[in-house]
Protein backbone atom coordinates (compact mmCIF):
# COMPACT_ATOMS: atom_id res chain seq x y z
CA UNK A 1 0.00 0.00 0.00
CA UNK A 2 2.84 2.40 0.87
CA UNK A 3 4.26 1.99 -2.62
CA UNK A 4 0.91 2.72 -4.23
CA UNK A 5 0.36 5.74 -1.96
CA UNK A 6 3.77 7.12 -2.90
CA UNK A 7 3.04 6.57 -6.60
CA UNK A 8 -0.29 8.34 -6.24
CA UNK A 9 1.34 11.28 -4.47
CA UNK A 10 4.11 11.58 -7.03
CA UNK A 11 1.72 11.46 -9.98
CA UNK A 12 -0.62 13.92 -8.26
CA UNK A 13 2.22 16.36 -7.53
CA UNK A 14 3.36 16.15 -11.15
CA UNK A 15 -0.24 16.46 -12.37
CA UNK A 16 0.13 13.20 -14.28
CA UNK A 17 -2.71 11.64 -12.33
CA UNK A 18 -5.81 11.24 -14.52
CA UNK A 19 -9.36 11.54 -13.18
CA UNK A 20 -12.46 9.87 -14.62
CA UNK A 21 -15.99 10.99 -13.76
CA UNK A 22 -18.90 8.78 -14.80
CA UNK A 23 -22.16 10.75 -14.91
CA UNK A 24 -22.05 14.44 -15.81
CA UNK A 25 -25.14 15.74 -14.06
CA UNK A 26 -25.57 17.97 -11.02
CA UNK A 27 -22.93 15.99 -9.10
CA UNK A 28 -20.51 14.81 -11.76
CA UNK A 29 -19.96 17.93 -13.85
CA UNK A 30 -19.04 20.23 -10.91
CA UNK A 31 -16.64 17.55 -9.66
CA UNK A 32 -15.05 17.08 -13.09
CA UNK A 33 -14.60 20.83 -13.57
CA UNK A 34 -13.11 21.16 -10.07
CA UNK A 35 -10.46 18.51 -10.74
CA UNK A 36 -9.72 19.88 -14.21
CA UNK A 37 -9.39 23.41 -12.82
CA UNK A 38 -6.76 22.08 -10.40
CA UNK A 39 -4.69 20.91 -13.37
CA UNK A 40 -5.70 17.25 -13.53
CA UNK A 41 -6.47 15.72 -16.91
CA UNK A 42 -10.12 14.77 -16.46
CA UNK A 43 -12.31 12.51 -18.56
CA UNK A 44 -16.08 12.86 -18.20
CA UNK A 45 -18.33 10.04 -19.34
CA UNK A 46 -22.08 10.20 -19.85
CA UNK A 47 -24.36 8.15 -22.07
CA UNK A 48 -26.43 11.27 -22.77
CA UNK A 49 -24.85 12.53 -25.99
CA UNK A 50 -26.50 15.94 -25.52
CA UNK A 51 -24.32 16.57 -22.46
CA UNK A 52 -21.23 15.45 -24.31
CA UNK A 53 -22.03 17.76 -27.23
CA UNK A 54 -22.64 20.66 -24.85
CA UNK A 55 -19.27 20.21 -23.16
CA UNK A 56 -17.41 19.86 -26.45
CA UNK A 57 -19.07 23.02 -27.73
CA UNK A 58 -18.27 24.89 -24.53
CA UNK A 59 -21.87 25.16 -23.32
CA UNK A 60 -22.20 25.00 -19.55
CA UNK A 61 -25.58 23.41 -18.75
CA UNK A 62 -25.40 23.54 -14.93
CA UNK A 63 -25.62 26.93 -13.20
CA UNK A 64 -23.64 25.80 -10.14
CA UNK A 65 -20.55 25.24 -12.29
CA UNK A 66 -18.31 28.31 -12.43
CA UNK A 67 -18.55 29.53 -16.00
CA UNK A 68 -15.00 30.89 -16.10
CA UNK A 69 -13.55 27.60 -14.85
CA UNK A 70 -15.72 25.63 -17.27
CA UNK A 71 -14.62 27.69 -20.27
CA UNK A 72 -10.98 27.46 -19.24
CA UNK A 73 -10.80 23.68 -18.78
CA UNK A 74 -12.78 22.95 -21.94
CA UNK A 75 -10.71 25.28 -24.12
CA UNK A 76 -7.44 23.97 -22.69
CA UNK A 77 -8.50 20.36 -23.17
CA UNK A 78 -7.98 19.55 -19.49
CA UNK A 79 -11.61 18.40 -19.43
CA UNK A 80 -12.73 16.06 -22.19
CA UNK A 81 -15.99 14.17 -22.52
CA UNK A 82 -17.03 10.87 -24.11
CA UNK A 83 -20.28 8.94 -24.42
CA UNK A 84 -18.55 5.56 -23.99
CA UNK A 85 -16.13 3.85 -21.62
CA UNK A 86 -13.37 3.05 -24.11
CA UNK A 87 -10.81 5.31 -22.45
CA UNK A 88 -11.78 4.68 -18.82
CA UNK A 89 -8.82 2.35 -18.35
CA UNK A 90 -6.44 5.30 -18.76
CA UNK A 91 -7.83 6.92 -15.60
CA UNK A 92 -6.07 6.50 -12.25
CA UNK A 93 -9.16 7.34 -10.21
CA UNK A 94 -12.78 6.96 -11.31
CA UNK A 95 -15.73 8.64 -9.59
CA UNK A 96 -19.18 7.16 -10.18
CA UNK A 97 -21.76 9.97 -10.09
CA UNK A 98 -24.76 8.40 -11.77
CA UNK A 99 -28.46 8.88 -10.85
CA UNK A 100 -30.10 6.75 -8.15
CA UNK A 101 -33.87 7.17 -8.57
CA UNK A 102 -36.63 5.00 -7.15
CA UNK A 103 -39.18 2.84 -8.93
CA UNK A 104 -42.92 3.67 -9.14
CA UNK A 105 -43.30 1.42 -6.07
CA UNK A 106 -40.75 3.54 -4.15
CA UNK A 107 -38.02 0.89 -4.23
CA UNK A 108 -34.37 1.78 -4.92
CA UNK A 109 -33.21 1.72 -8.51
CA UNK A 110 -29.42 1.28 -8.56
CA UNK A 111 -29.37 0.06 -12.15
CA UNK A 112 -27.23 3.06 -13.19
CA UNK A 113 -24.63 2.17 -10.54
CA UNK A 114 -24.62 -1.48 -11.59
CA UNK A 115 -24.37 -0.52 -15.25
CA UNK A 116 -21.45 1.82 -14.60
CA UNK A 117 -19.64 -0.81 -12.49
CA UNK A 118 -20.00 -3.40 -15.27
CA UNK A 119 -18.60 -1.03 -17.86
CA UNK A 120 -15.69 -0.03 -15.61
CA UNK A 121 -14.97 -3.72 -14.93
CA UNK A 122 -14.35 -4.28 -18.64
CA UNK A 123 -11.38 -1.89 -18.44
CA UNK A 124 -10.31 -2.31 -14.80
CA UNK A 125 -6.59 -2.56 -14.15
CA UNK A 126 -4.31 -2.79 -11.15
CA UNK A 127 -3.82 0.23 -8.88
CA UNK A 128 -6.95 2.02 -10.03
CA UNK A 129 -9.12 3.77 -7.45
CA UNK A 130 -12.92 3.55 -7.81
CA UNK A 131 -15.03 5.93 -5.72
CA UNK A 132 -18.81 5.64 -5.66
CA UNK A 133 -20.34 9.08 -5.09
CA UNK A 134 -24.02 8.47 -5.91
CA UNK A 135 -26.39 8.57 -2.95
CA UNK A 136 -27.52 5.05 -2.13
CA UNK A 137 -28.31 2.59 0.66
CA UNK A 138 -25.68 0.96 2.93
CA UNK A 139 -23.83 -2.01 1.41
CA UNK A 140 -24.15 -0.83 -2.19
CA UNK A 141 -20.40 -0.31 -2.49
CA UNK A 142 -19.39 -3.64 -0.96
CA UNK A 143 -22.47 -5.68 -1.83
CA UNK A 144 -22.98 -4.64 -5.45
CA UNK A 145 -20.05 -2.67 -6.89
CA UNK A 146 -17.23 -4.70 -5.34
CA UNK A 147 -18.45 -8.14 -6.57
CA UNK A 148 -18.89 -6.80 -10.11
CA UNK A 149 -15.37 -5.38 -10.17
CA UNK A 150 -13.87 -8.51 -8.58
CA UNK A 151 -15.33 -10.69 -11.35
CA UNK A 152 -12.24 -9.53 -13.25
CA UNK A 153 -10.06 -11.57 -10.87
CA UNK A 154 -8.64 -8.44 -9.26
CA UNK A 155 -9.11 -8.06 -5.50
CA UNK A 156 -10.48 -4.89 -3.92
CA UNK A 157 -8.10 -3.34 -1.41
CA UNK A 158 -5.13 -5.18 -2.90
CA UNK A 159 -5.14 -4.96 -6.69
CA UNK A 160 -7.52 -2.03 -7.01
CA UNK A 161 -9.01 0.29 -4.42
CA UNK A 162 -12.65 1.03 -3.66
CA UNK A 163 -14.43 3.61 -1.51
CA UNK A 164 -17.66 5.49 -1.03
CA UNK A 165 -17.62 9.29 -0.74
CA UNK A 166 -21.10 10.86 -0.84
CA UNK A 167 -21.85 14.06 -2.71
CA UNK A 168 -23.00 17.12 -0.80
CA UNK A 169 -24.38 19.32 -3.54
CA UNK A 170 -26.82 22.12 -2.68
CA UNK A 171 -28.09 23.56 -5.99
CA UNK A 172 -28.13 27.34 -6.00
CA UNK A 173 -26.00 27.72 -2.87
CA UNK A 174 -23.46 30.47 -3.59
CA UNK A 175 -21.57 30.05 -0.32
CA UNK A 176 -20.96 26.31 -0.21
CA UNK A 177 -19.63 24.81 -3.44
CA UNK A 178 -17.87 21.55 -4.35
CA UNK A 179 -14.47 22.67 -3.06
CA UNK A 180 -15.41 24.08 0.37
CA UNK A 181 -17.82 21.44 1.64
CA UNK A 182 -16.19 18.82 3.93
CA UNK A 183 -16.35 15.41 2.24
CA UNK A 184 -16.72 12.02 3.94
CA UNK A 185 -14.67 9.04 2.68
CA UNK A 186 -14.97 5.39 3.67
CA UNK A 187 -12.97 2.65 1.90
CA UNK A 188 -13.29 -1.14 1.86
CA UNK A 189 -9.99 -1.27 3.75
CA UNK A 190 -7.50 1.19 5.22
CA UNK A 191 -5.52 1.45 2.00
CA UNK A 192 -8.65 2.31 0.02
CA UNK A 193 -9.65 4.95 2.54
CA UNK A 194 -6.23 6.60 2.52
CA UNK A 195 -5.91 6.63 -1.25
CA UNK A 196 -9.46 7.92 -1.71
CA UNK A 197 -8.88 10.62 0.92
CA UNK A 198 -5.69 11.68 -0.85
CA UNK A 199 -7.40 12.00 -4.24
CA UNK A 200 -10.58 13.63 -2.92
CA UNK A 201 -8.49 16.17 -1.01
CA UNK A 202 -7.26 17.52 -4.34
CA UNK A 203 -10.74 18.89 -5.04
CA UNK A 204 -12.02 19.76 -1.54
CA UNK A 205 -10.58 21.56 1.45
CA UNK A 206 -11.47 19.02 4.13
CA UNK A 207 -11.80 15.22 4.09
CA UNK A 208 -13.44 13.28 6.92
CA UNK A 209 -12.42 9.63 7.09
CA UNK A 210 -14.83 6.97 8.38
CA UNK A 211 -14.21 3.29 9.03
CA UNK A 212 -15.96 1.74 6.02
CA UNK A 213 -18.30 2.44 3.08
CA UNK A 214 -21.43 1.45 5.03
CA UNK A 215 -20.83 4.22 7.54
CA UNK A 216 -20.37 6.74 4.73
CA UNK A 217 -23.49 5.47 2.93
CA UNK A 218 -25.61 5.65 6.09
CA UNK A 219 -24.18 9.06 6.98
CA UNK A 220 -25.43 10.46 3.70
CA UNK A 221 -28.91 9.08 4.31
CA UNK A 222 -28.92 10.56 7.82
CA UNK A 223 -28.09 14.04 6.47
CA UNK A 224 -31.11 14.08 4.21
CA UNK A 225 -33.53 12.15 6.40
CA UNK A 226 -32.78 14.64 9.18
CA UNK A 227 -34.05 17.38 6.90
CA UNK A 228 -37.01 15.32 5.70
CA UNK A 229 -38.21 14.65 9.25
CA UNK A 230 -37.88 18.27 10.37
CA UNK A 231 -39.56 19.65 7.25
CA UNK A 232 -42.38 17.16 7.79
CA UNK A 233 -42.79 18.41 11.35
CA UNK A 234 -43.32 22.02 10.28
CA UNK A 235 -45.49 20.95 7.32
CA UNK A 236 -47.77 19.11 9.71
CA UNK A 237 -47.83 22.05 12.12
CA UNK A 238 -48.62 24.38 9.19
CA UNK A 239 -51.72 22.33 8.43
CA UNK A 240 -52.72 22.40 12.10
CA UNK A 241 -52.26 26.19 12.24
CA UNK A 242 -54.46 26.54 9.16
CA UNK A 243 -57.18 24.53 10.87
CA UNK A 244 -56.91 26.19 14.28
CA UNK A 245 -56.94 29.76 12.99
CA UNK A 246 -55.16 32.76 14.42
CA UNK A 247 -51.67 31.21 14.31
CA UNK A 248 -49.11 31.92 11.60
CA UNK A 249 -46.61 29.03 11.40
CA UNK A 250 -43.98 31.26 9.81
CA UNK A 251 -44.12 33.64 12.76
CA UNK A 252 -44.00 30.67 15.12
CA UNK A 253 -40.83 29.30 13.50
CA UNK A 254 -39.12 32.71 13.46
CA UNK A 255 -39.93 33.21 17.12
CA UNK A 256 -38.62 29.75 18.03
CA UNK A 257 -35.43 30.44 16.03
CA UNK A 258 -34.48 33.19 18.51
CA UNK A 259 -33.55 30.44 20.97
CA UNK A 260 -29.73 30.29 20.84
CA UNK A 261 -29.49 26.55 21.50
CA UNK A 262 -31.42 23.35 20.89
CA UNK A 263 -33.43 24.58 17.89
CA UNK A 264 -32.82 24.81 14.15
CA UNK A 265 -35.42 26.49 11.93
CA UNK A 266 -37.10 24.56 9.13
CA UNK A 267 -39.92 25.94 7.03
CA UNK A 268 -43.10 24.54 5.48
CA UNK A 269 -43.89 24.57 1.79
CA UNK A 270 -45.75 22.87 -1.06
CA UNK A 271 -43.62 19.74 -0.69
CA UNK A 272 -40.00 18.71 -1.16
CA UNK A 273 -38.11 18.17 -4.38
CA UNK A 274 -34.67 17.62 -5.78
CA UNK A 275 -33.04 14.24 -5.49
CA UNK A 276 -31.88 13.38 -2.00
CA UNK A 277 -34.42 14.57 0.57
CA UNK A 278 -37.36 13.04 -1.25
CA UNK A 279 -35.73 9.74 -2.24
CA UNK A 280 -33.42 8.84 0.65
CA UNK A 281 -36.14 7.92 3.18
CA UNK A 282 -37.46 5.29 0.77
CA UNK A 283 -33.98 3.85 0.21
CA UNK A 284 -33.55 3.32 3.94
CA UNK A 285 -37.11 2.08 4.42
CA UNK A 286 -36.56 -0.56 1.73
CA UNK A 287 -33.27 -1.70 3.26
CA UNK A 288 -34.69 -1.85 6.78
CA UNK A 289 -37.30 -4.41 5.70
CA UNK A 290 -34.52 -6.87 4.94
CA UNK A 291 -33.70 -6.75 8.66
CA UNK A 292 -37.34 -7.08 9.78
CA UNK A 293 -37.30 -3.46 10.89
CA UNK A 294 -39.89 -0.79 10.18
CA UNK A 295 -38.69 2.81 9.92
CA UNK A 296 -42.07 4.14 11.03
CA UNK A 297 -40.90 7.60 12.05
CA UNK A 298 -38.98 8.16 8.81
CA UNK A 299 -41.77 6.74 6.64
CA UNK A 300 -44.38 8.96 8.29
CA UNK A 301 -42.26 12.05 7.62
CA UNK A 302 -41.94 11.12 3.95
CA UNK A 303 -45.70 10.61 3.78
CA UNK A 304 -46.42 14.04 5.29
CA UNK A 305 -44.07 15.75 2.82
CA UNK A 306 -45.47 13.92 -0.19
CA UNK A 307 -49.00 14.92 0.80
CA UNK A 308 -48.22 18.65 0.74
CA UNK A 309 -48.86 19.13 -3.02
CA UNK A 310 -52.33 17.65 -2.43
CA UNK A 311 -52.85 20.08 0.43
CA UNK A 312 -51.86 23.04 -1.78
CA UNK A 313 -54.19 21.76 -4.51
CA UNK A 314 -56.99 21.78 -1.94
CA UNK A 315 -56.09 25.34 -0.94
CA UNK A 316 -56.53 26.47 -4.55
CA UNK A 317 -59.88 24.73 -4.87
CA UNK A 318 -61.06 26.16 -1.56
CA UNK A 319 -60.16 29.75 -2.43
CA UNK A 320 -61.69 29.51 -5.91
CA UNK A 321 -64.92 28.25 -4.40
CA UNK A 322 -65.34 31.76 -2.97
CA UNK A 323 -64.90 33.39 -6.39
CA UNK A 324 -67.50 33.99 -9.10
CA UNK A 325 -65.86 31.46 -11.41
CA UNK A 326 -65.88 27.68 -11.51
CA UNK A 327 -62.72 25.74 -10.80
CA UNK A 328 -62.60 24.27 -14.30
CA UNK A 329 -62.86 27.70 -15.95
CA UNK A 330 -60.63 29.59 -13.52
CA UNK A 331 -57.39 31.07 -14.83
CA UNK A 332 -54.58 29.82 -12.59
CA UNK A 333 -50.97 31.02 -12.77
CA UNK A 334 -48.14 29.21 -10.99
CA UNK A 335 -45.09 31.31 -10.14
CA UNK A 336 -41.95 29.17 -10.04
CA UNK A 337 -41.81 25.48 -10.93
CA UNK A 338 -38.17 24.71 -10.01
CA UNK A 339 -37.91 22.64 -6.85
CA UNK A 340 -36.20 25.49 -4.97
CA UNK A 341 -35.53 29.19 -5.43
CA UNK A 342 -33.05 30.60 -7.94
CA UNK A 343 -32.21 27.32 -9.71
CA UNK A 344 -33.35 25.65 -12.93
CA UNK A 345 -33.60 22.20 -11.33
CA UNK A 346 -37.10 20.68 -11.62
CA UNK A 347 -36.28 17.17 -10.35
CA UNK A 348 -39.29 15.97 -8.33
CA UNK A 349 -40.46 19.57 -8.01
CA UNK A 350 -43.56 19.86 -5.80
CA UNK A 351 -44.76 22.69 -8.05
CA UNK A 352 -44.98 20.28 -10.97
CA UNK A 353 -46.95 17.86 -8.80
CA UNK A 354 -49.38 20.63 -7.81
CA UNK A 355 -49.76 21.56 -11.46
CA UNK A 356 -50.39 17.93 -12.38
CA UNK A 357 -53.05 17.55 -9.68
CA UNK A 358 -54.86 20.70 -10.82
CA UNK A 359 -54.86 19.47 -14.41
CA UNK A 360 -56.14 16.05 -13.40
CA UNK A 361 -58.98 17.68 -11.45
CA UNK A 362 -60.12 19.49 -14.58
CA UNK A 363 -58.47 22.91 -14.41
CA UNK A 364 -58.33 23.93 -18.05
CA UNK A 365 -56.65 27.32 -17.89
CA UNK A 366 -53.30 26.76 -16.18
CA UNK A 367 -50.11 28.59 -17.04
CA UNK A 368 -46.79 29.18 -15.31
CA UNK A 369 -43.90 31.58 -15.15
CA UNK A 370 -40.39 30.64 -14.13
CA UNK A 371 -37.35 32.73 -15.16
CA UNK A 372 -35.16 29.63 -14.88
CA UNK A 373 -37.38 27.04 -16.57
CA UNK A 374 -38.51 28.04 -20.08
CA UNK A 375 -40.38 24.82 -20.84
CA UNK A 376 -42.06 22.03 -18.92
CA UNK A 377 -43.90 18.80 -19.66
CA UNK A 378 -46.68 18.07 -17.17
CA UNK A 379 -49.35 15.37 -17.26
CA UNK A 380 -48.70 14.68 -20.94
CA UNK A 381 -48.89 18.36 -21.94
CA UNK A 382 -46.18 20.79 -23.02
CA UNK A 383 -46.04 24.22 -21.40
CA UNK A 384 -43.90 27.31 -21.94
CA UNK A 385 -43.18 29.94 -19.34
CA UNK A 386 -45.43 32.94 -19.98
CA UNK A 387 -44.17 36.49 -19.71
CA UNK A 388 -44.99 37.93 -16.32
CA UNK A 389 -46.72 41.30 -16.74
CA UNK A 390 -49.21 43.33 -14.70
CA UNK A 391 -51.79 42.69 -17.43
CA UNK A 392 -51.30 38.92 -17.14
CA UNK A 393 -51.60 39.03 -13.35
CA UNK A 394 -54.80 41.05 -13.52
CA UNK A 395 -56.33 38.49 -15.86
CA UNK A 396 -55.78 35.61 -13.45
CA UNK A 397 -58.36 34.35 -10.98
CA UNK A 398 -55.66 32.82 -8.80
CA UNK A 399 -51.88 33.28 -8.60
CA UNK A 400 -50.08 30.47 -6.80
CA UNK A 401 -46.52 31.06 -5.56
CA UNK A 402 -44.87 27.66 -5.53
CA UNK A 403 -41.21 28.69 -5.79
CA UNK A 404 -39.98 31.93 -4.23
CA UNK A 405 -37.42 33.12 -6.79
CA UNK A 406 -35.54 36.22 -5.69
CA UNK A 407 -36.09 37.95 -9.02
CA UNK A 408 -39.85 38.23 -8.53
CA UNK A 409 -41.24 41.66 -7.61
CA UNK A 410 -43.67 40.51 -4.96
CA UNK A 411 -45.13 43.96 -4.29
CA UNK A 412 -46.09 44.23 -7.95
CA UNK A 413 -47.43 40.68 -7.94
CA UNK A 414 -49.70 41.41 -4.98
CA UNK A 415 -50.76 44.78 -6.34
CA UNK A 416 -51.87 43.38 -9.69
CA UNK A 417 -53.38 40.06 -8.59
CA UNK A 418 -56.90 39.33 -7.42
CA UNK A 419 -55.99 36.37 -5.22
CA UNK A 420 -52.55 35.06 -4.22
CA UNK A 421 -51.92 31.71 -2.58
CA UNK A 422 -48.43 31.89 -1.15
CA UNK A 423 -46.97 28.47 -0.34
CA UNK A 424 -43.48 29.86 0.42
CA UNK A 425 -44.06 33.00 2.52
CA UNK A 426 -42.54 34.92 -0.39
CA UNK A 427 -44.82 37.91 0.25
CA UNK A 428 -43.76 38.34 3.88
CA UNK A 429 -42.34 41.83 3.27
CA UNK A 430 -45.34 43.10 1.30
CA UNK A 431 -47.27 45.49 3.53
CA UNK A 432 -50.15 46.61 1.30
CA UNK A 433 -53.24 44.67 0.21
CA UNK A 434 -52.42 41.66 2.35
CA UNK A 435 -56.09 40.74 2.35
CA UNK A 436 -55.48 39.30 -1.11
CA UNK A 437 -52.89 36.85 0.23
CA UNK A 438 -53.72 33.35 1.46
CA UNK A 439 -50.58 32.07 3.16
CA UNK A 440 -49.90 28.39 3.74
CA UNK A 441 -49.88 27.86 7.49
CA UNK A 442 -51.32 31.28 8.31
CA UNK A 443 -54.55 30.10 9.92
CA UNK A 444 -56.39 33.35 9.36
Amino acid sequence: MNGTLQQFRARIDERKFKIGVVGLGYVGLPLAVEFAAKGFQTLGIDLDTRKIDSIRKGRNYIDDVDREDFDKVVKSGTLTAESNYISIGTCDAIFICVPTPFTPNKEPDISFIVGAAKEIAKHLRKDQLIVLRSTTFPNTTEGYVQPILEETGLKAGRDFFLAFSPERIDPGNKKFRTNNIPTVVGGVNEASTELAALVVSQSVNEVVRVSNPKVAEMEKLLENIFRSVNIALVNELAQLCDRMGGINIWEVVEAAATKPFGFMPFYPGPGIGGHCILIDPYYLEWLAKAYDFQTNFISLAAEVNENMPFYVRNMVQRELSFKPVSFKKAKILLLGIAFKKDVDDTRHSPALKVMELLLQDGAANISYNDPYVPRAHVDGKDFESVKLTPKLLRSMDCVLITTDHSSYDYESIVKNSKCIIDARNATKNVKKEREKIVLLGDGK
